[in-house]
């Protein structure tokens, strides 16, 4: 799907981009790298070009270098500016300058991808630049959807979903949700390290943990019980993101599947670690990483016989 009103992108520059996109997700995320090489060409080069614009924003709000080294900064507003300035831009058509915006230019253009989507991530960064902090369950996924859920959308697109067919969307939004509740669970304390703390108040407070001293060893008990929670969600959303597969290729189920085996195993280890879940960072192995995407081709090949069930109406639903 094309916009109307944004041409296509040259062939060289469009090239470009996807390399400088490639070498983006090469560096910042393992996990994503290995998922998309299971894409057809053309997907795997959008999934890149939108993974560079994301990876690129959430640099510019923390500081980072491809989701390394994350600081306490100084200048959040000015930071958030920046990346908002540069995203409208790039989403009316203009060039930027920027190969992490052009390539957000690009990949809207040829996807139709609506518009509502990229600001509602930036939302989240925004959210973030406030120094906001949960109270409830419902602000924990509100958070979630705008940092990651919107972004199982966005890549849904890339991977040929229309972006009105909700009932998918919605799966992939899924995905998405899981694969953030998971993140924070392992991220605990290097959030806490840059004063971002994403367990609700709610919570906090059944377990007796101050907030601002979180990773106080008095709390360790307490803690893991909240991260085992956060990982048990998470579970919740990666089984409904799984119902949504038979609508897309085999390849994209493919990669789609990995990646949720993977993210899975990482929340599946903190709750295991327990006291130690924050001793060392959790991940995954090459070996183990192998073996997730040999038992998702066979469950890719297997979609189509798939029982699917009802979304649940109680999982936690985006906006609309």
């Amino acid at each position: 799907m094309r916009s109307a009103t944004v041409p296509d992108a040259a062939p060289d520059e469009r090239a470009a981009l996807v390399a400088a996109a490639r070498t983006s997700i090469a560096k910042g995320s393992k996990s994503f790298a290995a998922a998309s090489l299971l894409f057809d060409p053309e997907t795997r080069a959008r999934a890149w070009l939108l993974y560079a614009w994301c990876r690129r924003c959430d640099d510019i709000a923390d500081g980072q270098d491809h989701g390394h080294g994350m600081t306490r900064v100084a200048d959040a507003p000015e930071r958030l500016a920046e990346l908002t300035d540069k995203t409208e831009a790039a989403l009316a058509g203009r060039m930027v300058g920027d190969p992490a915006f052009d390539a957000l230019r690009v990949v809207a253009a040829e996807t139709g991808m609506p518009h509502r989507w990229p600001r509602d991530l930036i939302a989240g960064f925004a959210l973030d630049a406030q120094d906001w902090r949960p109270d409830s369950e419902e602000d924990l996924y509100r958070y979630c959807y705008h940092v990651a859920g919107v972004v199982g959308c966005m890549m849904a697109v890339t991977m040929g979903v229309a972006p009105d067919d909700e009932a998918v969307l919605d799966r992939a939004c899924d995905l998405g949700m899981a694969f953030q509740l998971a993140n924070i669970a392992r991220d605990i304390a290097e959030d806490a390290g840059v004063g971002r703390h994403y367990l609700p108040r709610a919570w906090l407070a059944e377990k007796s943990i101050a907030p601002d001293a979180i990773m106080s060893p008095s709390h360790r008990p307490g803690l893991s019980a909240l991260a085992k929670r956060l990982t048990d969600r998470a579970a919740m959303f990666e089984a409904s993101a799984r119902m949504g597969t038979p609508a897309l290729s085999y390849r994209s189920a493919w990669a789609v599947l990995s990646a949720a085996a993977i993210y899975g195993a990482i929340g599946r280890k903190v709750a295991s670690r327990g006291r130690r879940a924050w001793d060392s960072r959790v991940g995954t192995s090459k070996t183990e990483k192998l073996r997730f995407m040999a038992s998702a081709s066979v469950r890719a090949a297997r979609r189509g016989s798939m029982t699917i069930t009802p979304r649940d109406p109680a999982l936690w639903t985006r906006p609309r």
